[in-house]
């Protein structure tokens, strides 16, 4: 089993930025993929970005890219999510997610989530 602690999450006004993390325990975190995915208000979840066991090839939705960044720290066990230029669109409760394969879309494992606000 993998635990996932998500944390960083808060209001924050239009342009400005916050940094998610994700804490994981239970599981040698250099051999899991994860991801960063959110939900807003009445809609479905989506993905927001992946990264690679050793921390090669991040991926980014399109909607965040050039203002989302996703990175780990394989030393502490953490992934991270750095969030800039926020939009009132990026209002959701953050989630993070690992696997123990090669895989950017299926996940096994799902923290309990992080509520970013961003105000107008």
């Amino acid at each position: 089993q993998v635990q996932l602690v998500e944390s960083g999450g808060g209001l924050v006004q239009a342009g400005g930025s916050l940094r998610l993390s994700c804490a994981a325990s239970g599981r040698t975190f250099s051999r899991l993929t994860m991801g960063w995915f959110r939900q807003a208000p009445g809609k479905e979840r989506e993905f927001v970005a992946a990264i690679s066991r050793r921390g090669g090839f991040p991926y980014s939705a399109e909607s965040v890219k050039g203002r989302f960044t996703i990175s780990r720290d394989n030393a502490k066990n953490t992934v991270y999510l750095q969030m800039n230029s926020l939009k009132p669109e990026d209002t959701a409760v953050y989630y993070c997610a690992a696997n123990s394969r090669v895989d950017y879309v299926n996940y096994d494992y799902w923290g309990q989530g992080t509520q970013v606000t961003v105000s107008s």
